[in-house]
Order: structure tokens, then C-alpha cells, then sequence
């Protein structure tokens, strides 16, 4: 029965709204519930909670059974799984991190995972997309733990802008990549298929087929000439799934994980400061950004808020500390210029320097006048000097030694001369911009330099553009 599924985030409900708001609550839980189910509830504070789905409970107490007993994909006859089975058995402390990182998601997962139906390794798929880091940056522009890269993303409703990141938002891109494989599935008819084509494109997959199909070969995972990595891809699910059936028999441990929800949503029209959201709820800043990393800069507006996520048992303290809260609750303030208006006029407005200016936004060293985007600025009763640099650094890859360049392609620019000038490959930079063949005059291209590996010539000007790329990769 659905009214099952809502009793936790009921209960939790109830304890933090107004009498009469707990009243009309359970008044609704008795109304047929095939019907009508509630969403959310908003409270005193004008903060909603939002009432995410749930499946009947289950008996299992740790996650991990619940997992197990949910496996219905079909072996694979494929050597490649025991290698990698033996390249995680031989990494006990990198497994012990990712697991960890997987206790605050995968409950909402799999409670997804088989409210759909799909085999529930699906719920396993982020640890070798990403190991369950949500701010997981790959050469390819894919981005969060289920690495969408931005055109699929966008594809499937996830916001991408300066402000904020959808493809790294927890339930977003979550429902995403589900709808994705789902789509897949039925287009392929095989999970196998679709976990193929969610690594390297339905299109790559569907040619495989079809050039099989014309030498009477056949047509399934295993016999299809596909990428590296593609091949490889599913048996490295198929590891993963072996490793969490028995971890004994590869020496490792798996942190129980216990089988409830660790977060629920809020949703408020109150602007913010991360550090604010933060203190109320009585977290640390990391743990708020590991569950709301779509964020990217300090401060939470009232049109970028769809859903706040805060660990379960968090949400009364935020609202209690809320109610008595007698601290600005925001720093940073947005500002929407006029085109052409002076960056020198407007900065000393708001007690900064137009270098500041330029750089907490983004903008170019170069530009001195508002192309009419919006702008962060500090509150006037603020100092100006408020840190923001550091925000969010999970925005660029996290490449040791390594940081990003932004190029702007220039007429008779060709992808060659622009990697031999950067000491790249040709085929890596096409991998960092999205397999791109054909460029144009005014298009940016992304380039990951290696510390001492391009010419003094272009030392200064390569730091200074990756400097601009950390507050301009989200937008882009």
C-alpha cells in the first residue's frame, strides 16, 4: 500500500509542524491512498519538506542484503570480471573510502532502483562511474556520480549553469540516469545492452549490431566490437556485484550501511549561505556539499533551491535553529547589471575592487563592461573581502599536478594546431570537449595542463586562464 511507503517521512513530519498542521497531515494519511498521497508539508519557517518516495520496508536491516536479494542480471562469461574483481581485492582501502562515500546515497538508490523494477546492481553502477563521489570531473565533461556529461544531462532536464550543476544534484540526476537506462533497456532489450550504451552511446552500440548483423554474427554484449572501456564496463559491474555477494571470499569488509533513508529534502524560499545552511543544521560545510553538491557558489538563491538535502535526523535541529537564528542568513547577494554597464562604476558600489569583482564572477581580466549576466556580490552591510575562491573546487577535475585551460578558438584555429600548442594529444582533446571534430571561431575549449608541461611562453597566461576556468567550467 502506498500509505506504507510515507510513514517514516510522516512521522518525521509531524515531529517539527504545528499542531493543526499534524492534524490536516493525518487527517490526509486516512483518505484512500490509491488516490492521494501527500508530497510535502510546509511549516511555520516557510520550509517545506519534501516527502520523497518510499518502497514497503523490507526485513533486511543492512543495506547490503537488501542488495544481494535483489540481483537479476544474468552471469557473464567474460575473463575481464576476475581481473577486476582482483584489482579491487587489491585495493581494500580504496574500496573502505568508496563504501563509506555510498552509505549517504545508496539507500535512495535502490529504493528508486526497485521502485522501478531494475535489477538492483543498477544501484551499484555510480561506484564504477564514479566511486560515489559526487564532485567526480572525467577528461570527458562528465560530471557527478552518475558522470553525465552536459548534453545528455540537459537531455534529461538537469540545469547546468554558473549558479548551479543538476548532473551533480543527488535525486536530479539520480532519476536521470534511471530514466536513461530505462530507456535503454527497452531499447536494447538486455541490461547488459543498455549498460553498454549508457557508457559509450545507443548509437556505438546500435552500429555494433548492425555490422554484426551483416556477417551473420551475433548480436549480444559479448560478441559486438566495441570500445575499451565499453567492454570492459560491465564486467566491472559484474565485479563489483561478486565483491558485495561475498567480500569474505576477496578479503575485504563492507561497512553495514543500515537499510534507511540518511537524507530527506527541504525546500525553502529563504536565500542562504552554504556555511548558513550548514551551521543551522549542525553539520560541517563538507558534509552539506556531499549531499548538496550542485551548488556552486556560496550562497543558495531563492530561484536555484529546488531541493535542500539534509541528513535525516538534521532536520529538526535546522528548524529549531532556524526559529531562533538572529544572524544574517546570507553574505553574498545576487546583482542584475544592465548590459554595458561599467565594472569600475558597479564594483565600488559593493565595496570591492574590480579585480574582485571579476574574479568571484568569473569574468575575464579583460572585460569592462556587463554583458548582463548576473553577478554575486557581497551584502552592503558585508566586507568585501568575504572569501568565495575556495567554494566548491570539485568544479574542476581534481588531476594531480594537472588544471584546466579554457582556449577560445580564433578564425583559422584547427584542433591540431591548437593541441600541438598546448603539448596534447589530438585525441585528448577531442576527449575533453566532447569528441569535438568541427570547431568555430568563439568557441571554448577545455585543456588539462600538467604542471611544467606547456612552454613558458604560455606559463602566466595558462595559470591565469584555469584561475577563470574553476568559476567558468559549471556554466560552459
Amino acid at each position: 500500500m502506498q500509505l506504507i511507503r510515507f510513514v517514516l517521512p510522516l512521522l518525521l513530519a509531524l515531529s517539527f509542524c504545528t499542531s493543526t498542521q499534524a492534524a490536516e497531515l493525518l487527517a490526509m494519511s486516512t483518505v484512500n491512498t490509491d488516490n492521494f498521497v501527500p508530497t510535502s508539508l510546509t511549516n511555520a519557517h516557510n520550509v517545506t519538506l519534501e516527502l520523497l518516495p518510499q518502497s514497503e520496508p523490507v526485513a533486511e536491516s543492512d543495506l547490503w542484503e537488501r542488495i544481494r536479494a535483489g540481483y537479476t542480471m544474468p552471469e557473464l562469461d567474460s575473463n575481464l570480471i576476475a581481473r577486476h574483481e582482483r584489482y579491487y581485492a587489491d585495493r581494500p582501502e580504496y574500496v573502505a573510502r568508496m563504501t563509506e562515500r555510498a552509505g549517504r546515497y545508496l539507500h535512495y538508490i535502490t529504493e528508486e532502483v526497485e521502485r522501478r523494477g531494475m535489477p538492483t546492481e543498477i544501484a551499484l553502477l555510480p561506484m564504477i562511474e564514479s566511486a560515489f563521489n559526487p564532485g567526480a570531473y572525467s577528461h570527458s565533461s562528465a560530471s557527478g556520480i552518475w558522470q553525465f556529461i552536459p548534453s545528455t544531462g540537459r537531455h534529461f532536464g538537469l540545469q547546468q549553469n554558473w549558479w548551479y550543476d543538476g548532473r551533480r544534484d543527488v535525486v536530479s540526476a539520480t532519476n536521470g540516469a534511471l530514466d536513461y537506462l530505462e530507456k535503454l533497456h527497452a531499447q536494447f532489450g538486455d541490461w547488459a545492452l543498455a549498460l553498454a550504451a549508457y557508457n559509450c552511446g545507443e548509437g556505438a552500440v546500435d552500429r555494433a549490431q548492425k555490422h554484426n548483423r551483416r556477417k551473420g554474427l551475433p548480436i549480444d554484449y559479448l560478441s559486438l566490437k566495441l570500445p575499451n572501456e565499453t567492454r570492459n564496463y560491465v564486467p566491472k559491474l559484474m565485479a563489483i556485484k561478486n565483491i558485495v555477494a561475498h567480500p569474505e571470499v576477496y578479503g575485504l569488509t563492507l561497512a553495514p550501511i543500515p537499510n534507511q533513508p540518511y537524507f530527506t529534502a527541504i525546500t525553502t524560499d529563504k536565500q542562504m549561505d552554504v556555511k548558513m545552511f550548514a551551521e543551522l543544521a549542525d553539520i560541517s560545510e563538507d558534509e552539506f556539499l556531499a549531499l548538496n553538491p550542485a551548488h556552486n557558489r556560496p550562497v543558495i538563491l531563492q530561484d536555484h533551491n529546488d531541493l535542500i538535502l539534509l541528513p535525516i535526523g538534521k532536520v529538526e535541529t535546522f528548524l529549531s535553529n532556524l526559529e531562533s537564528n538572529d544572524k544574517p542568513l546570507v553574505s553574498w547577494q545576487s546583482y542584475q547589471p544592465k548590459k554595458g554597464e561599467r565594472f569600475d562604476q558597479l564594483a565600488p558600489r559593493f565595496g570591492m575592487t574590480v579585480a574582485k569583482l571579476k574574479s568571484v564572477n568569473g569574468l575575464s581580466p579583460r572585460a569592462d563592461r556587463s554583458s548582463g549576466q548576473t553577478l554575486l556580490v557581497p551584502l552592503q552591510e558585508t566586507s568585501g573581502d568575504t572569501e568565495l575562491e575556495a567554494f566548491n573546487m570539485h568544479l574542476l577535475p581534481s588531476y594531480e599536478n594537472q588544471f584546466a585551460v579554457s582556449h577560445t578558438v580564433r578564425r583559422g584555429d584547427t584542433l591540431g594546431a591548437i593541441a600541438r600548442r598546448y603539448h596534447v594529444s589530438l585525441a585528448k582533446l577531442r576527449a575533453w570537449n566532447h569528441g569535438a571534430k568541427i570547431i568555430r571561431p568563439g568557441q571554448k575549449l577545455h585543456i588539462v595542463q600538467s604542471s611544467g608541461s606547456h612552454s613558458s611562453k604560455h606559463s602566466t597566461r595558462s595559470k591565469r586562464h584555469a584561475q577563470q576556468s574553476s568559476k567558468k567550467l559549471a556554466k560552459n
